[in-house]
């Protein structure tokens, strides 16, 4: 796989959106549209099932030359090969991913609304930044919510990627790229409309 680009639209599951059998054809759809990076979340206990499904958009995301990211399973993650994790506050810590996946590994940290969380995240060699979440978001209703300076001034003062994340749309997004997003990170506004690879094209339009 090539050096990923962190400047487009990330895409993220989400089991409640996405049947187990319309998974795969999913994110295929938002691939298709435009997609930089993939993420997989789920939460769920089913271990066999998160590895089957995990396993298979690792191929697909392979075959379209994208990162698969795991959403806080450094295990799966190294199980499956995958191209790297994203990992949280209540997520195995850093250097421990780091040892367990390999120095060409892709990890990501959110730092939900903290300059300081970010500077740390960074000075470990983190590959990217999440920060968010910027608008109310439906898949996270509680999330903390981060102010648009604190885009301008991570653009200022980090050197690695950033990643803005929370209830965005293709309306409100130009105002988080104008602010220092590289990247987008998208559920809803991605994998609950009709039409997956038309609502891709029109967030992977916004970096052209």
């Amino acid at each position: 796989m090539h050096k990923p680009s962190y400047r487009g639209l990330y895409a993220i599951t989400d089991a409640a959106l996405l049947p187990d059998d319309r998974l795969v054809t999913a994110v295929e759809q938002a691939l298709l549209g435009g997609a930089r990076l993939v993420q997989y979340r789920d939460k769920s206990s089913d271990g066999a099932r998160r590895l089957t499904q995990a396993r298979a958009l690792n191929a697909l995301c392979r075959r379209h030359d994208v990162p698969l990211i795991i959403n806080d399973d450094v295990e799966l993650a190294a199980q499956i090969g995958a191209a790297g994790v994203h990992i949280g506050k209540d997520d195995p810590a850093f250097a421990t991913a780091r040892a367990r996946l390999g120095a060409t590994a892709l990890i990501g940290v959110s730092c939900y609304d903290c300059l300081a969380l970010a500077l740390d995240a960074e000075r470990a060699g983190a590959d990217y930044i999440a920060f968010g979440a910027f608008f109310p978001s439906p898949t996270k209703p509680a999330e903390i919510q981060a102010p648009l300076g604190l885009l301008r001034e991570a653009k200022i003062t980090l050197t690695v990627p950033i990643v803005a994340i929370g209830g965005i749309t293709p309306d409100n997004a130009p105002s988080l790229l104008n602010a220092g997003a590289d990247a987008l990170a998208v559920v809803s506004a991605v994998f609950a409309q009709p039409d997956i690879q038309a609502a891709a094209r029109r967030f992977a339009a916004l970096f052209h």
